[in-house]
């Protein structure tokens, strides 16, 4: 069930400065301009009274919600930029995961629409928009086990009933191979841990993503993968990930 977002959500995800322009505003309005302009009838008494009483809270909002802004701000940049492996991601907490995934959006051009309130928002986690396109976003904090195509059909329900033309689905983990199969071909992205963790990297002020102690899952059967070296042809010599069920699965990843 889709919930109403407040005022206060709306500013937090605007930059802080908009809110101390909003409160400065505010204070001009109801202690200089307000005074200035002569009032007759019966909203005289009403407005004299209102507006010096509520001009205060209004400034005393902004100022907080500015405060909210600038820390909320800070604390994604934080995020996305002490982050040292698939690992470190992974840890995090679900909303966190949310923060990190919108805080490397936004740092790729994209405006971002957060869902702030805790709990489920009909599949959609965040709403990026940039070219005049929307997408939708859904975040997966999943350590135990695969994304499942269920997960991918409710995106793309969503999609088709907001009439939005892109849908993205993040995790730290890996899809199934039904998920998989289903969003091929669709305007869907499917971004697993691995990705992410490149994505994550590609978005640091300093690149701390270390790939030395994760070990992916095989991109063919989602089984944990070993590192190997190859010892003949055009590759010998060189390290990759391969699966650890070889020789019954011969998925191969490339460091």
């Amino acid at each position: 069930m889709a919930r109403k977002k407040s005022m206060f959500d709306d500013l937090i995800q605007l930059p802080w400065w908009i809110s101390l322009v909003l409160a400065c505003a505010t204070f001009i309005g109801y202690k200089v301009i307000f005074p200035s302009i002569e009032i007759e009838g019966l909203m005289k008494p009403f407005l004299n009274t209102l507006v010096p009483n509520l001009g205060p809270f209004f400034v005393f909002i902004f100022l907080i919600t500015a405060v909210f802004s600038a820390f909320h701000s800070w604390r994604k940049g934080e995020l996305v930029d002490s982050q040292t492996s698939l690992k470190s991601i992974k840890d995090v907490s679900w909303k966190d995961f949310e923060f990190l995934v919108s805080e490397a959006y936004r740092r790729k051009g994209y405006q971002v629409q957060e869902n702030l309130k805790a709990g489920a928002d009909g599949g959609v986690d965040l709403v990026l928009t940039k070219d005049n396109e929307v997408t939708l976003v859904q975040c997966k904090q999943w350590k135990t086990k695969s994304i499942p195509v269920t997960t991918i059909r409710e995106l793309y329900g969503l999609m088709m009933d907001q009439k939005v033309q892109r849908g993205v689905v993040v995790c730290s983990g890996a899809f199934t191979k039904d998920a998989m199969e289903f969003a091929r071909g669709k305007p869907i992205e499917l971004i697993d841990g691995l990705r992410l963790r490149g994505l994550i990297g590609s978005i640091q002020k300093t690149e701390n993503i270390s790939v030395s102690n994760d070990k992916p899952l095989c991109p063919k059967c989602n089984s944990l993968m070993v590192l190997r070296k190859a010892t003949k042809g055009k590759y010998a010599g060189k390290s990759f990930w391969g699966c650890s069920t070889y020789p019954k699965c011969r998925g191969v990843v490339s460091i």
